[in-house]
């Protein structure tokens, strides 16, 4: 053999080699993005909800209540980076009438954790109209609830790249005003 000819084998091999090197690069890189770097909306929920005080007042033409719950809110970041939200509101529905607001305040939940908090939610039938089904609820001793928030913030990954998520909690439960405790809490 010539030593022209080992030349160009060293030369393809060497090139070769170049390239399978670019292309596990490239697939590492690709995979990091894809997998690590990929932004999710966080979620928020109501973990659980504790009757503190009730009023009740079961009069068949001004039938009324006047409810104070404990709730714990749980904020789930599953992104690699920390998620700061501003100050929110969330909002209490009964029957699709609002009934009462409570402020979520702004915090940062950390990476890849979940940051629990309590809040204090007092919520009354003022706004309910009078023709509404509140008498016949309120004798049948359960009241339904829906607890609506909207969280917007970023998630800051690196402290290099930041993009806006909203995160949103829509919740149902149901008050026992004879037990005084809260039933089916469910969260979508």
């Amino acid at each position: 053999m010539t030593t022209g000819n080992l030349d160009g084998r060293r030369k393809r091999k060497c090139l070769v080699c170049i390239a399978a090197g670019v292309i596990i690069q490239t697939l590492i890189i690709v995979l990091f993005v894809v997998l690590i770097m990929r932004i999710r909306t966080p979620k928020v929920r109501l973990s659980s909800v504790s009757v503190e005080s009730i009023n009740i007042n079961p009069s068949s033409k001004s039938a009324s209540f006047r409810i104070k719950v404990n709730a714990e809110v749980k904020v789930r970041n599953t992104n690699f980076g920390h998620y700061k939200f501003e100050n929110s509101t969330a909002t209490i529905l009964y029957r699709g009438a609002e009934v009462g607001k409570t402020s979520l305040v702004k915090t940062r939940v950390r990476a890849r954790s979940t940051k629990r908090f309590n809040v204090t939610m007092s919520f009354n039938s003022n706004k309910v109209s009078s023709d509404s089904n509140l008498g016949s609820d309120i004798s049948s001793k359960n009241l339904s609830f829906s607890a609506y928030a909207k969280l917007e913030g970023k998630v800051h990954l690196f402290k290099i790249f930041k993009k806006k998520r909203s995160a949103t909690m829509n919740c149902t439960f149901v008050v026992n005003t004879s037990s005084k405790t809260v039933n089916d809490l469910l969260c979508k």
